[in-house]
């Protein structure tokens, strides 16, 4: 199974002229394994109207809905744990610990162009990202 980051969905719903045809082709490259957790959809619900919107949206990309196992929650808090140790200031744990917790504790990978984070802490976890920009891209 393939989390679908959320940069990686709002590339497709805001056309990005940067990245959405990469994002497009990926979701093609993949479909059938592709899924969004409950904090990817909540990152979602910020912008739409309607929890239906969103429900739709991931309807339309064929991104199964998968709730987060006890371990991905563990996983998200020892990361927090590392974050907080690196000296960093935030109170709770950030979107992207949840999500990276989550593909890893599935063994499963993650589709997205915001790499930094979770290579750095879940650098065992398999993430699907660009290389460098897009093609045609200046």
């Amino acid at each position: 199974m393939i989390l679908v980051d959320t940069c990686v969905i709002l590339d497709l719903v805001h056309d990005d002229t940067e990245w959405a045809e990469w994002s497009a082709v990926q979701l093609s490259r993949y479909e059938g394994r592709l899924a969004a957790n409950p904090m990817i959809y909540a990152e979602l619900c910020y912008a739409a109207e309607s929890s239906a919107e969103v429900d739709g949206l991931l309807d339309d990309l064929s991104l199964e809905f998968l709730e987060f196992p006890r371990q991905a929650l563990f996983l998200a808090a020892k990361a927090f744990r590392a974050y907080k140790q690196r000296g960093g200031v935030r109170t709770a744990p950030l979107p992207d610990f949840f999500i990276g917790a989550h593909a890893r504790a599935i063994n499963g990978a993650l589709l997205t162009r915001d790499v930094a984070r979770y290579r750095t802490y879940f650098p065992d976890l398999a993430v699907i990202a660009p290389e460098t920009r897009p093609p045609d891209t200046p």
